[in-house]
């Protein structure tokens, strides 16, 4: 079936935010006279939102008393300096130009929230290139659930047959396997806690985003 469109995960998948969301995590440890962590440390819970980079920089879980006002503290600073060190990684920009040449479109679904996606994407020059970008506050219920992949789909005037989804958790796979959509592992990412990538359940795990013009 041909292609028409490939949809992409944001943090991990198409644009690598570990770095910058690390910044913030460790803004947060410093109003509190800790010293920062290595920004490596944040890359595996980097797709986790600020529960996960809390729960690395503090040590404390969504349900602790003090978790709204860190996770205030930290969304704060990551808003003001959301593009410092993101970038796309590398070979995606030269992926993203193959579809744009060969007439497939391109787009995000993602759980992070609109009001951080929108301005991501602007600041990194890709809001004018994507065909659609959905977030988890657009919609009734975030991934696991296919809702997003659902909207972006409705936006585009596609099937879900008619793409395909990357993803670099397993909650991306399984989203677009509910909403019966091709899906493909981005081994270059974070990859979460959802056990090997071999499990996952995807059509295809890629090592690197310039194996992604093998399906156009």
């Amino acid at each position: 079936m041909k292609l028409r469109c490939m949809l992409f995960d944001l943090d991990g998948t198409l644009v690598d935010t570990a770095p910058d969301l690390g910044h913030a995590a460790n803004f947060v440890r410093g109003s509190l006279g800790l010293a920062p962590l290595p920004l490596a440390d944040y890359r595996p819970v980097a797709s986790a939102g600020a529960r996960g980079l809390l729960g690395k920089a503090l040590g404390i879980a969504a349900d602790h008393a003090d978790f709204p006002k860190h996770r205030d503290a930290f969304l704060e600073y990551y808003r003001a300096n959301l593009s410092h060190e993101s970038r796309l990684f590398p070979e995606m920009d030269e992926a993203l130009r193959a579809m744009e040449r060969a007439g497939v479109r391109w787009g995000v679904v993602t759980n992070k929230p609109a009001w951080l996606t929108r301005p991501l994407m602007a600041e990194l020059g890709l809001d004018s290139r994507a065909a659609v970008s959905v977030s988890a506050d657009e919609v009734a219920r975030p991934k696991p659930a296919p809702d997003s992949i659902y909207k972006a789909c409705e936006i585009l005037g596609l099937a879900p047959a008619d793409c395909v989804y990357v993803g670099d958790d397993r909650r991306d796979i399984d989203a677009g396997r509910a909403a019966g959509m091709r899906t493909i592992a981005a081994d270059w990412g974070y990859l979460g806690e959802g056990g090997p990538i071999e499990g996952w359940g995807a059509d295809a795990i890629l090592r690197s985003p310039g194996e992604l013009q093998g399906w156009l």
